[in-house]
């Protein structure tokens, strides 16, 4: 299965759907990321509550990002002390994708980097215009899975050129 999502059919089948049905790992790859809430129970809390309870329930998270995100993130993530042991981050100026794979059996490739605005989670007037894909088809889950691996394990840092404005090298 091949489908084309858009605005909040991403927030819908990436963020609701897929990252809370994972068993094993996700991983997050988004050249931004801002202090995304999510729908829960009819009130909003933060999409960070959504990975702690998965690091909670022993899954290991990965989170691939660009730059270092805002003061609001960094508030919401001191609210959940499984997160420090149980989220697995790495920051490269060069990432742009936007990617998620969950337990290597579905991904998301898509333009909506990892905020409400993005990822549709935010009222229709006031998101973005994004698509992207979700799949199962084994070929490209396995080659999106191998471009997160190969800048995850700094395969790129030695040819990269931008070291001077990496903040946490990651090789």
């Amino acid at each position: 299965m091949i489908q084309l999502i858009r605005n909040s059919e991403i927030y819908e089948k990436v963020i609701l759907e897929a990252i809370p049905g994972a068993a094993e790992y996700v991983w997050i790859a988004t050249a931004d990321i801002k202090d995304l809430h999510v729908g829960s129970k009819g009130s909003y809390r933060p999409f960070l509550g959504v990975l702690s309870d998965l690091v909670d329930q022993g899954l290991n998270l990965r989170l691939l990002h660009a730059k270092e995100p805002g003061p609001n993130f960094r508030k919401d993530f001191d609210r959940y002390p499984a997160l420090l042991k149980g989220l697995e981050r790495n920051i490269c100026p060069r990432v742009h994708l936007k990617t998620v794979v969950v337990d290597g059996r579905i991904a998301y490739l898509g333009s909506a980097n990892l905020t409400g605005a993005g990822m549709g989670a935010k009222s229709r007037d006031r998101r973005n215009f994004e698509s992207g894909i979700i799949t199962d088809e084994p070929e490209i889950v396995s080659g999106i899975m191998e471009q997160f691996d190969e800048i995850w394990m700094g395969a790129c840092c030695d040819t990269c050129q931008r070291r001077d404005f990496c903040a946490d090298p990651i090789a």
